[in-house]
């Protein structure tokens, strides 16, 4: 395989010792995935495409452009998974507007429970580009894992899923807790590369390669989709939902 994107924070060393030790063997697809978008709302991608440091001014978690280049890629999965009517599964946050149980995020950072300037936009929206289909299910959460204090697992368990394709953000936070998670309870686990992000370049290069080495698949959304298109359809007990429109 080419230069990974994590390659150029590596020492010679470090690469070295991730070839002798056996780390990052591809460990494939599963053969009932659900495809896992987490946390792509307003808080991580802003109210609209600017640079990262001044979208952060307002949005102090957004991905600036990272967040926006990943919409479409993170929209095509979309489409695929319905098409092939496979399970699609949201996370977002949700918050007492006291922020009392902002919890041990309070701790971390000066500006928790700051509300943007200039909107009234709630940040755990998901994203209008990306917005669950009725048949989708949404997973509310306070903590970074998606399993953490959820019904995931008992959904998961209700669909016959053996496995995850994971989108979303920040890559070394919420995506990282998941997928670390996601292994312990025997998933296997596809990150889309290109549709994951976050505010630190150096943070996402190397949680990617962390989770590519001992967690999950890391690649790329083009060898993802070919890989749903080749599901078939009706392996799935969706929820019963509102037929979807047509695609404009």
């Amino acid at each position: 395989m080419g230069e990974r994107i994590w390659d150029k924070f590596l020492t010679e060393r470090d690469k070295a010792v991730f070839e002798l030790a056996g780390y990052g063997v591809r460990q494939g697809f599963g053969k009932r995935p659900a495809l896992l978008i987490i946390d792509v709302n307003y808080a991580f991608c802003g109210d609209r495409r600017e640079p990262l440091l001044e979208s952060v001014k307002r949005w102090r978690q957004s991905g600036g452009e990272a967040a926006w280049d990943a919409l479409p890629i993170i929209r095509k999965l979309l489409d695929v998974a319905h098409d092939r009517e496979l399970p699609v599964i949201y996370t977002t946050g949700v918050r007492r507007a006291d922020n009392w149980d902002a919890g041990g995020w309070a701790w971390k950072n000066g500006r928790s429970g700051e509300k943007p300037a200039g909107t009234n936009q709630d940040g755990n929206e998901i994203m209008p580009q990306i917005a669950p289909s009725p048949q989708d299910l949404v997973i509310y959460k306070q903590k970074p894992s998606a399993f953490h204090g959820t019904n995931l697992v008992s959904y998961l368990t209700l669909l016959g899923c053996d496995s995850l394709i994971v989108a979303g953000t920040a890559t070394s936070g919420c995506v990282r807790a998941t997928v670390v998670d996601a292994f312990s309870y025997n998933y296997r686990v596809t990150m889309v590369e290109n549709a994951c992000f976050e505010r630190s370049e150096a943070s996402h290069a190397i949680a990617l390669c962390d989770l590519n080495a001992k967690y999950a698949d890391v690649i790329d959304s083009e060898e993802v989709l070919a890989y749903m298109e080749g599901l078939p359809r009706g392996m799935f007990n969706l929820p019963k939902g509102p037929a979807r429109k047509a695609a404009d």
